[in-house]
């Protein structure tokens, strides 16, 4: 069985902009605070804490993240985060956030006074490895509203988890998974 990635050797497999094309511009890492958040209203999510339920990072030995957004689109964005760690683990983690996510078709997240409705429900997800989970997302605040799709693909040792435009995730994820195989 193969041992997991370095987070080092995660960072050499994530999309860059040549994967994605033209237009594509990378975008700075920011320090991911989700202190203070807490959700309502579902409680396998309320379990996992604040980092969980707004997507911040999963807990696993190694990751790398990366995060685009498509010049003149008005804020198109995709995001890839990798994970390394052990088939089980990865497989057990994954599954645990993504059915809590989709277990309470709608709740709230609360982050200082702000408050915003989340809509979720199971996606169809591409058979690009060994195991995949997909979610939409919707996000409504302050008449506001945003769709996201949230996917994983597990192949091996590694996780692929991409986030954006339902459109922009299925067009790139494959190219995500393939980076991963190709470069194993």
């Amino acid at each position: 069985m193969p041992a997991p990635l370095s987070s080092s050797a995660l960072v050499e497999r994530l999309l860059d902009e040549r994967d994605l094309g033209e237009g594509y511009v990378r975008q700075p890492q920011r320090a991911e605070r989700h202190d203070g958040v807490s959700v309502i209203g579902c409680p396998a999510l309320e379990e996992l804490g604040g980092e969980a339920a707004v997507g911040g990072s999963l807990d696993f030995s190694h990751k790398a993240k990366v995060s685009f957004a498509y010049v003149g689109d008005g804020g198109s964005q995709v995001s890839e985060e990798l994970y390394s760690d052990t088939e089980t683990r990865l497989s057990k983690g994954a599954a645990r956030i993504f059915d809590a996510m989709t277990s309470c078709p709608t709740y709230q997240i609360l982050g200082g006074s702000t408050s915003v409705t989340v809509t979720a429900q199971k996606a169809h997800a591409a058979q690009l490895g060994d195991e995949q989970w997909s979610q939409l997302l919707t996000f409504s605040s302050g008449g506001s509203r945003s769709i996201v799709k949230q996917t994983a693909v597990r192949t091996g040792t590694v996780a692929v988890v991409a986030s954006g435009l339902p459109g922009i995730v299925d067009a790139y994820l494959a190219k995500a998974v393939d980076k991963i195989k190709r470069t194993r």
